[in-house]
């Protein structure tokens, strides 16, 4: 228990043990008292200070949590970034660096984390973000943009209704690896709208800055932002408002599809796209059994295409995964666009043989790893992958990018109904022949 008395001046916190005065001049660290400290920089008169909460018990989204002081030169860490990172956003985005100077407040720190920019944010907490550690400047000015975009977007929606409510998990995105709800999808939008026009900007600047990373990064987050809004568009759980604030997006967003970037980078970024919504489909949407059963009854009888069956429309997704999967590939696909030579978690010789370009010793791999384990979901999608880079088998390739769940199933009944498992290239082959 404490009492806190305030002059209009100072503020002094007694218990029984103890007793502490605060004011203006006194806000470092004492006996007895954690400050929070501020994070400061200036780029060209444009300057933005934010408190480094890690004491306070309700800085997290959900239970609160206990106290994580930083040392000194961890904060002075975050302090180097910050002013790099604000370098980026003033020079690039200026714009979006001056409503920031006002809504954003409170940065949480956290770990680092390998391979990602971890962050979050809630709209009951306006101006504030956790987010970890981040590698170098640049990822911390995207994650930073990305954040004050959900900030002004929750903001908004305490204004004005932008959907109506619906909890069902139903939509695709390239930024989440479960199915997210509308909600979700439009913030997520929102954000990644952001995140675009950084690296953007940045891959339109001049300077010592690494290109290429640049130039992937816009590639890959302008078509996956793009494929999202045109699903989200036409949603009828959008209000009127809403559909009119995704239209403006849109009228910058979509130019951007068409500007010029280099063949490497707009590749690698289909790639990276390919193999995460192909990964997406094998473990959130179950093909009816009535299609799994016809199919697997057919390839058995060594008939063709069941007569009368068609794939015209998507199941729903379901929220319960089957199989787990990793960024292990894509990863590996950022550290060959910045030249990076380091270990990524998770992944396997068949990965490094694929974005290592050597297509063939990648699809002997990818099949060594579906003899080993005929449901891994990392495995069926690489496969198809290698299959697509080397031009040989393009059904079995479009089965395995387009419908790897049925392949998936089809291939787990015939398991089931006989000894000897059907070789995955032949299956996908047999159902892409007649679905491509």
């Amino acid at each position: 228990m404490a009492e806190v008395r305030s002059d209009g001046h100072a503020v002094e916190v007694t218990t029984q043990t103890s007793r502490i005065r605060l004011s203006d001049d006194r806000l470092a660290d004492g006996p007895g008292w954690w400050s929070i400290r501020r994070l400061r920089a200036n780029t060209g008169g444009c300057r933005i200070a934010v408190r480094l909460d890690d004491v306070d018990p309700y800085r997290g989204l959900s239970e609160p949590v206990v106290p994580q002081r930083l040392s000194e030169h961890e904060v002075d860490a975050w302090r180097r970034l910050l002013s790099r990172a604000w370098q980026l956003i003033v020079r690039l985005l200026p714009d979006h660096a001056h409503s920031m100077t006002v809504g954003f407040d409170s940065l949480v720190p956290r770990p680092a984390v390998p391979f990602g920019n971890l962050s979050a944010s809630t709209g009951e907490a306006f101006g504030s973000a956790v987010i970890a550690m981040p590698a170098d400047a640049a990822s911390l000015a995207a994650t930073l943009v990305h954040e004050f975009h959900h900030t002004r977007l929750a903001g908004l929606l305490h204004l004005t209704q932008l959907y109506d409510e619906d909890p069902r998990e139903r939509f695709y995105t390239p930024w989440r690896d479960d199915p997210r709800p509308i909600g979700g999808v439009l913030q997520g939008v929102y954000a990644f709208f952001g995140v675009t026009a950084f690296w953007r900007a940045l891959s339109n600047s001049p300077g010592k800055h690494d290109a290429d990373r640049a130039n992937f990064e816009f590639a890959y987050w302008r078509a996956g932002t793009w494929r999202t809004l045109n699903a989200l568009h036409s949603d009828p759980y959008l209000t009127d408002a809403g559909r009119r604030f995704i239209d403006r997006i849109a009228e910058q967003l979509g130019p951007w599809q068409d500007e010029p970037l280099p063949r490497s980078a707009t590749d690698l970024a289909e790639v990276g796209a390919a193999d995460d919504y192909a990964g997406w489909r094998i473990r959130y949407l179950r093909p009816s059994s009535e299609i799994v059963h016809r199919l697997a009854d057919s390839w058995l009888a060594g008939r063709t295409w069941p007569v009368g069956l068609f794939l015209d429309r998507d199941p729903a997704p379901t929220p319960v995964p089957d199989g787990t999967w990793t960024t292990a590939r894509l990863q590996l696909i950022r550290l060959k666009v910045s030249r990076a030579r380091l270990d990524v978690p998770d992944c396997t010789m068949a990965d490094r043989a694929y974005v290592g370009a050597q297509a063939d010793e990648a699809v002997e791999g990818y099949r060594a790893e579906l003899t080993a384990d005929p449901d891994r979901a990392m495995s069926w999608i690489g496969l198809g992958l290698a299959l697509a880079a080397t031009r040989t088998n393009p059904s079995a390739a479009w089965a395995l990018l387009h419908y790897p769940e049925i392949v998936r199933a089809v291939h787990r009944r015939i398991r089931k109904l006989t000894i000897q498992a059907p070789d995955p290239d032949e299956l996908a082959t047999w159902i892409g022949r007649y679905t491509h």
